[in-house]
């Protein structure tokens, strides 16, 4: 069964760094293009960062920039999305998603494969 868990949300005070996993199953991430979205409450699902299955293409969305890193960890099967300084904006639900095609699209709009069902992440003092 084909699987995409998050984890490692929460509410965390301005400033504060948060890491969230993501685990796959059923499938190997290493052929898989990986991306992390947010939804905010009232707002569109946007692409927060995205790279390709040989890291050799790589998005942030402007507002994350130099505060977030994507990266995968293909022995455990596993993707990450390590968040420092984090703002009240960045308040909303998370998202990781995985597309077999292999690259990745500026803001990571694309058709992916598999989605996670989402971790809350809250910024507020």
């Amino acid at each position: 069964q084909v699987q995409l868990v998050e984890s490692g949300g929460g509410l965390v005070q301005p400033g504060g760094s948060l890491r969230l996993s993501c685990a796959a199953s059923g499938f190997t991430l290493d052929a898989y293009a990986i991306g992390w979205f947010r939804q905010a409450a009232g707002k569109e699902r946007e692409g927060v960062s995205c790279i390709s299955s040989r890291n050799d293409r790589t998005f942030y969305a402007d507002s994350v920039k130099g505060r977030f890193t994507i990266s995968r960890d293909n022995v455990n099967n596993t993707m990450y999305l390590q968040m420092n300084n984090l703002k009240p904006e960045d308040t909303a639900v998370y998202y990781c998603a995985a597309d077999g095609w292999g690259t990745v699209q500026d803001r990571c709009v694309q058709i992916w494969d598999y989605w996670g069902r989402g971790t809350q992440v809250t910024v507020s003092s």
